[in-house]
C-alpha cells in the first residue's frame, strides 16, 4: 500500500493493521516516505488515536527498525536489566543522569536509551552532548561493555538502535503532535525494548510543565505504556508525578549537568528531585530482585547516594563513554558558559504562588536551547538555574532565576516571559504537594 493510503486510513479514523504500521514505519526508516508524509501521519494519529492493538504495533515497529540487544552473555543477571525513562517534563530531564549511577551503584543493570529535547523540554541526549567527548550514540557493543562493567550507561537512538525513533522524533518536536498518548507511548517504549531490560520503571508526568497536562491524561498514558510493555514481555512501574513546577532549580543543558552534579556530589539537593530519584531507584531495585520491599530499597538508594556510591558510577559512566576521566572533579570548567548570567527579579515583592511551567520551557527555546526545525542545532551553554520554587519569598534581592544567555537582547526577552508566567501572592500559600501522585504497576 502506498504511504498515502495508509495515511489517508489513519486520516479517516480507520483502524490500521500491524503490517500497514510496519510497512510505513520501515519506509519512513529507510527514507521512502518524506519528511512531510511523516508529518501527516503523526498528525493524523495526533488528531484521532490509536487502538491499544495499534500502539503495541507501532511501538514494535519501531523497536524492530534496528538492532535489539542480546544479553544472554549475562546469564541469570539478565534479570537485573531494568531500565528507567520519564514521559517528558520541564526540569526532569536531569532525573536520568542521577537515577541511572545511583541504580547501577545499587546492584542494577541499566541499559538506558533517552532522548533529546522535544518541545518545550530539554532532553538528556543533548544535556550529555554538553560533555566533551561523550558518545550518545556509540556502536552496541560499547553501550553494552559500559553496562557490564560500570553499571549503567545513558545513549540515545542510534543507527543501530531504534532508528525509526531518531526519525519520528524530529518531526514531532516541530510539528505540534508531541502530546499524543499512542506517539509517547511509541516512542518511550521502542527505545526502552530495543536495549532489552527486563523491566521498566517510567515517571509520568503531569501539569502544566508536562506533555499530559491532567491527572486523567497522564493516566491514560501510564496505562498504555503499562500495556504495551506487558505485551512485550517486561514487568513495568508507573510512578505518576506532579510537575505543574519546574522540577528542580536548573532548566537547560549544560547548566542541568552542573545541577546534576551538583546532586550527586551532595553539593545541593532539591527537596522534590531527590524524592523522586528515590522512589524511581527503589522501584527499579525491587524489579531487579535485588531487594523485596520499595523501603528497603529505597534506604539502601538513599546510602549509595550519601556514601559516593552514584557519584562514582557517574564519572566512571563519562570515562567509558569517552568523556573526561576528572569531569565530575571540573565540570564547569568542561561544559559551555553563556556570556550572560543576570538575575530575573519579580515586579513586586511577595512569594511565588505558582507558575506556567510550560512557558517557563518555551523561554529555554526562545534563548536557543531548544529547537523550532527539526535540523536545528541549539546552544548547549544557555538556560536557567537557582529557580525560586513555590512558597520561596521574591523580591529586590530574592530573584526568580538567573538567566544564561547569549546576549542582552536575549536576556530581556527571557526576563519578560518568565516574569508574565509566574504567580506571585503577597502571603506564602504553602509549597508543592508530594512529587509522587500514583503508582501503577504490571507484570509481564
Amino acid at each position: 500500500m502506498p504511504p498515502q493510503e495508509i495515511i489517508r486510513k489513519k486520516r479517516d479514523r480507520v483502524a490500521l493493521s500491524d503490517a500497514e504500521i510496519a510497512a510505513f514505519i520501515n519506509a519512513a526508516t529507510s527514507g521512502d516516505v518524506s519528511e512531510g508524509q511523516i508529518g501527516a501521519f503523526l498528525m493524523a494519529t495526533y488528531l484521532n488515536g490509536m487502538t491499544i492493538d495499534e500502539t503495541a504495533a507501532l511501538t514494535l515497529a519501531m523497536r524492530d527498525s534496528g538492532r535489539v540487544l542480546d544479553w544472554t552473555g549475562l546469564g541469570a543477571n539478565q534479570a537485573r536489566l531494568i531500565d528507567k525513562h520519564s514521559s517528558g517534563g520541564v526540569g526532569d530531564e536531569k532525573i536520568t543522569l542521577l537515577v541511572v549511577p545511583l541504580a547501577a551503584a545499587c546492584g542494577v543493570l541499566v541499559p538506558n536509551l533517552s532522548g533529546r529535547g522535544l518541545d518545550y523540554c530539554a532532553g538528556e541526549v543533548d544535556m550529555l552532548d554538553a560533555i566533551p567527548g561523550y558518545q550518545t550514540a556509540p556502536p552496541p557493543d560499547l553501550f553494552m561493555r559500559t553496562v557490564r562493567e560500570v553499571g549503567g550507561a545513558i545513549i540515545g537512538p542510534t543507527l543501530d538502535l531504534a532508528p525509526a525513533d531518531r526519525k519520528l522524533f524530529y518531526v514531532r518536536d516541530v510539528t505540534a503532535t508531541v502530546e499524543s498518548v499512542p506517539l509517547i507511548t511509541g516512542s518511550i517504549l521502542s527505545k526502552k525494548l530495543a536495549s532489552a531490560p527486563r523491566g521498566l520503571v517510567i515517571s509520568v508526568g503531569s501539569g502544566s510543565g508536562a506533555y499530559m497536562a491532567s491527572l486523567d491524561d497522564a493516566r491514560r498514558l501510564a496505562n498504555s505504556m503499562a500495556e504495551v510493555s506487558a505485551r512485550a514481555g517486561a514487568s513495568s512501574v508507573m510512578l505518576v508525578t506532579d510537575l505543574d513546577s519546574v522540577l528542580g532549580t536548573a532548566v537547560g543543558n549544560a547548566v542541568g549537568v552542573i545541577e546534576a552534579v551538583d546532586f550527586l556530589t551532595g553539593k545541593h539537593r532539591d527537596p522534590r528531585v531527590l524524592d523522586l530519584v528515590l522512589a524511581l531507584t527503589a522501584e527499579m531495585v525491587v524489579l531487579a530482585g535485588i531487594e523485596a520491599e520499595v523501603a528497603v530499597a529505597g534506604n539502601r538508594a538513599a546510602a549509595m547516594l550519601d556514601n559516593g556510591g552514584a557519584a562514582e558510577r557517574f564519572a566512571r559512566m563519562v570515562e567509558a563513554l569517552g568523556g573526561p576521566s576528572d569531569f565530575l572533579e571540573k565540570a564547569a570548567r568542561y561544559l559551555p558558559a553563556a556570556p550572560v548570567v543576570r538575575a530575573v527579579f519579580a515586579e513586586q515583592r511577595g512569594f511565588l504562588a505558582g507558575m506556567n511551567a510550560k512557558e517557563i520551557g518555551l523561554t529555554l527555546v526562545a534563548l536557543g536551547g531548544g529547537r523550532t526545525r527539526p535540523d536545528d542545532a541549539i546552544d548547549l551553554a544557555v538556560g536557567l538555574t537557582g529557580f525560586a520554587q513555590v512558597g520561596d519569598p521574591v523580591d529586590n534581592t530574592n530573584p526568580l532565576c538567573m538567566v544564561h544567555a547569549r546576549d542582552e537582547p536575549s536576556f530581556e526577552l527571557a526576563a519578560k516571559r518568565i516574569r508574565a508566567a509566574v504567580q506571585i501572592a503577597s502571603a506564602p500559600a504553602g509549597a508543592s504537594g508530594p512529587i509522587v501522585r500514583e503508582r501503577i504497576v504490571r507484570r509481564a
